[in-house]
């Protein structure tokens, strides 16, 4: 009788690990399109036994566990590819931005297809003009239109820089509160798992975990550590903590001068810490490449200044008077672009002959017009300065989107192995499906004759209807 009574307990065991299987399966099929989710595999355990005296007395019945499918390391280098790509993509954005600034086109960056270089062809001709009719008061206000569109083109392209700058600001400012959500999230999530699965896989509360850490390497570079009881460390790449365990701290962020700097929970600024992601490649672009386009755009525009300045007031008016400065100039190359102005008024104020020519001489003219092809103490025309200040711009961008293709291209083949290994195959199921259906129904026929045999028993071999 006890071994019928062990039967029992072992057909009963067998049935609700298969019905865990089953719960299983069909949880798998209903989530087979929930991003993030990952494939549930049932692990049988063969049951104990029970030995007294040499003889087999019991026999404890299986049992299942359920784990995830995933595989940590994959998903950390996930993780990892995660933020250089989107580090790259965003300051690649910038850079587009930058390009749209001078508008440079495609692959091209030649300075006649910008709008300065337009405009500083537009003055120069202007110039070669005026010398062949140097007295010639139209041709003179020419000049003086096209120093203005020169001057107004430049000031535009100094006015866009800031533009783009003021957009990584507030980009950088919406992106931190995404972190900060973000954070909060994981932070609850370790406090779920560690309170309901602290020492296996959690299922799908580690998947929406996952997810979020995903999300979050979209947004910051990250270092995670797993801690014990299933939980969750994360730093930035600086080392600033972002979430231990079940408390998460949140970053700030706010405009000093004109960029933008980030503080973490305590007030102290992390900036310099904060790399990968779209706010690392922002950083990285508002710390390197929009400086090296604003200085060379004020260079360029210091230079023109200064040079054309300094020869008109080398030559004399048509009225024999002392040429003056025909563009505003700060003292320094800092802030050049935004500054530039014309300041003459009169078309007689260009000074177009040399000392001792009359009303009709040409020779400071044509040093003017020369002046665009003209070295100044660094070996720089003005030419190559507008060509060099473009080609960087060009190569930059073309570099950034060459790598991000690249990243993205590995990124993809990361994402299909793990898709690979953790999404649900309907065929596999629906042979799990299968084969727990029968087990189940295997072991529902051991209990149905296990229950004869007792009745029989209880009614001394008498055969009677069980109910």
């Amino acid at each position: 009788m006890s071994t019928l009574m062990s039967l029992v307990g072992l057909a009963r065991g067998a049935l609700q690990a298969d019905q865990s299987a089953l719960n299983a399966t069909a949880n798998n099929v209903s989530n087979q399109n929930t991003v993030g989710y990952t494939d549930e595999v049932v692990s049988f355990n063969a049951g104990a036994t029970v030995t007294l005296s040499g003889n087999v007395q019991a026999v404890v019945a299986p049992a299942t566990t359920t784990n995830s499918l995933r595989d940590r390391v994959l998903d950390q280098r996930v993780q990892q590819q995660t933020q250089t790509q989107a580090s790259t993509a965003a300051e690649s954005a910038v850079l587009s931005q930058v390009e749209n600034v001078f508008s440079i086109t495609g692959s091209s960056t030649t300075a006649g297809s910008t709008a300065i270089g337009t405009a500083l062809n537009g003055f120069f001709s202007s110039l070669t003009a005026l010398a062949a009719n140097p007295s010639d008061e139209p041709t003179q206000q020419s000049v003086l239109s096209a120093a203005q569109t020169l001057a107004s083109d430049i000031n535009a392209a100094s006015t866009g820089l800031s533009g783009v700058q003021d957009d990584i600001n507030s980009n950088v400012a919406n992106s931190v509160t995404q972190v900060n959500s973000l954070t909060q999230q994981i932070a609850a999530l370790n406090t779920q798992i560690q309170s309901n699965d602290p020492n296996q896989d959690a299922g799908q509360l580690e998947d929406q975990r996952q997810t979020d850490v995903t999300q979050l390497s979209q947004l910051i570079g990250l270092n995670q550590v797993r801690t014990e009881s299933n939980g969750l460390t994360l730093t930035t790449t600086g080392g600033t903590v972002l979430v231990s365990e079940g408390q998460s701290y949140a970053l700030s962020s706010a405009t000093v001068g004109t960029t933008t700097a980030i503080y973490d929970s305590t007030g102290n600024d992390v900036t310099a810490g904060i790399s990968g992601g779209s706010i690392g490649g922002q950083l990285t672009a508002q710390g390197v490449d929009l400086p090296n386009a604003t200085s060379a755009l004020d260079n360029l525009a210091y230079q023109i200044g200064t040079e054309v300045n300094t020869q008109n007031e080398a030559g004399l008016t048509s009225s024999g008077a002392a040429g003056q400065a025909i563009f505003n100039v700060p003292a320094t190359a800092a802030g050049a672009a935004g500054q530039l102005s014309v300041i003459a008024t009169a078309p007689g104020d260009i000074a177009t002959a040399g000392t001792g020519e009359g009303a009709t001489g040409n020779t400071n003219a044509n040093a003017l017009a020369n002046l665009v092809n003209l070295a100044n103490a660094s070996g720089a025309t003005i030419n190559d300065s507008l060509s060099t200040m473009l080609s960087q711009i060009g190569s930059t961008s073309s570099m950034l989107q060459e790598g991000n293709t690249t990243q993205q291209a590995s990124l993809t083949q990361l994402t299909t192995q793990q898709s690979t290994l953790s999404s649900v195959n309907l065929d596999t199921e629906a042979s799990n499906l299968t084969q727990y259906q029968r087990s189940y129904q295997a072991a529902a026929q051991v209990f149905t004759t296990i229950n004869t045999l007792l009745a029989s028993a209880i009614n001394l071999g008498t055969e009677t209807t069980v109910s």
